[in-house]
């Protein structure tokens, strides 16, 4: 246990009377502990406190577009609740996808909808392919960040793809998937983020 001293404040009468005081002796004690740490979040330049990420644990946003054409086109999410998906402080994103009829999806990650502002900015180029450089790559000329023209799906179970690192911090994200199955098709769409 480590022992407390107390000394005589610069200021103070005694110290005026010439007394000296020593606030520590020769040899200091030191603890020598270990003591876990958890950090759950920081407080930012403004003062506001911001919570560190984790992983989504489960799917979120299921969207079911039913009965879509060969050869349409929906976004997902679109549900009543949610039309978009932040990635802000998310690296990777998994993509469920479910057809009833199997078969191949077109799947592209395109900007959300212009009701939904990207940081400060409003209206927003709804539904454009999200274009920028590629993470490691040595080409730094822009690109798609995420384009799949034909994705093979299995019919009536959950095929799942994770995209890593090109949506990272995107804001307003939503995807285009065409139905490229060969006939109509309920097409079910889920997410989840992982940091």
């Amino acid at each position: 246990m480590p022992s407390k001293r107390t000394g005589y404040a610069p200021w103070s009468l005694t110290r005026e009377a010439g007394v000296q005081s020593a606030t520590v002796e020769g040899t200091i004690e030191v603890p020598q502990s270990v003591q876990p740490t958890l950090s759950t979040g920081f407080v930012d330049e403004k003062g506001n406190w911001q919570g560190t990420k984790s992983n989504d644990e489960v799917f979120f946003a299921f969207t079911k577009h039913e009965n879509i054409p060969n050869g349409q086109t929906v976004l997902a999410p679109e549900t009543a609740n949610r039309s978009f998906i932040d990635m802000t402080g998310f690296t990777d994103i998994m993509l469920a996808v479910k057809l009833s009829n199997g078969g191949n999806c077109a799947i592209t990650a395109v900007m959300g909808p212009d009701t939904q502002p990207f940081a400060n900015l409003s209206p927003v180029n709804a539904a454009a392919d999200l274009r920028g450089t590629a993470w490691g790559a040595n080409n730094q000329n822009m690109i798609d960040l995420f384009k799949d023209s034909a994705e093979t799906f299995t019919t009536d179970v959950w095929d799942i793809i994770t995209i890593q690192q090109r949506l990272k911090d995107q804001k307003n994200l939503q995807f285009k998937i065409t139905n490229n199955s060969g006939g109509d098709s309920d097409i079910e769409v889920a997410f989840m983020r992982l940091v």
